[in-house]
């Protein structure tokens, strides 16, 4: 899940989406949309194949499917504090100016005053620290792959299946 996010975060790096301005826009809409399409793609997809792995006289019921879904996310956060560092860090170190430059830019076109922006400039240079970031990428992977998790788990579950040959 992690490295499918990176790998999006590199295409929209080499297409020029995040050392552009004008473009941010744009990557952000892809970014949001391909998050929520990798991280319910890959819930469902490993819940299926743990589920599949559990015998077919044994329940897999909600509570698995959750736990299974949840442990999914942990571990996609693990790993995107990762590749979230090398992105901001190694890759494009430029990314944060430019995401500050594209809000102030939205922020000035509210009509928010120089103070404002200022506060809101300082706000996102505080939450983009390697280490805040990473705390923020962890919390948030979790969260949302819980939430998806809640949901495909309904569908995703098994009753035991009983061995009539018995």
């Amino acid at each position: 899940m992690a490295l499918a996010l990176m790998f999006l975060n590199l295409v929209l790096y080499f297409l020029g989406y995040h050392s552009d301005v004008e473009k941010f826009a744009t990557a952000d809409m892809i970014t949001k949309i391909g998050f929520w399409v990798v991280a319910i793609g890959f819930i469902v997809l490993g819940t299926i194949a743990r589920r599949d792995e559990t015998p077919k006289s044994e329940n897999f019921g909600y509570g698995q499917a959750l736990m299974t879904g949840f442990m999914i996310s942990v571990f996609a956060g693990l790993f995107s504090i990762v590749t979230n560092y090398l992105y901001l860090e190694v890759i494009n170190r430029g990314f944060i100016e430019i995401m500050i430059q594209a809000l102030t830019a939205k922020a000035e076109a509210k009509g928010l005053g120089a103070a404002q922006i200022e506060q809101m400039e300082k706000g996102v240079r505080f939450m983009m620290k390697p280490v805040v970031s990473a705390i923020v990428v962890m919390i948030f992977m979790t969260v949302c792959g819980t939430l998806v998790s809640l949901i495909t788990s309904i569908f995703i579950r098994r009753p035991a299946v009983e061995d009539l040959t018995a």
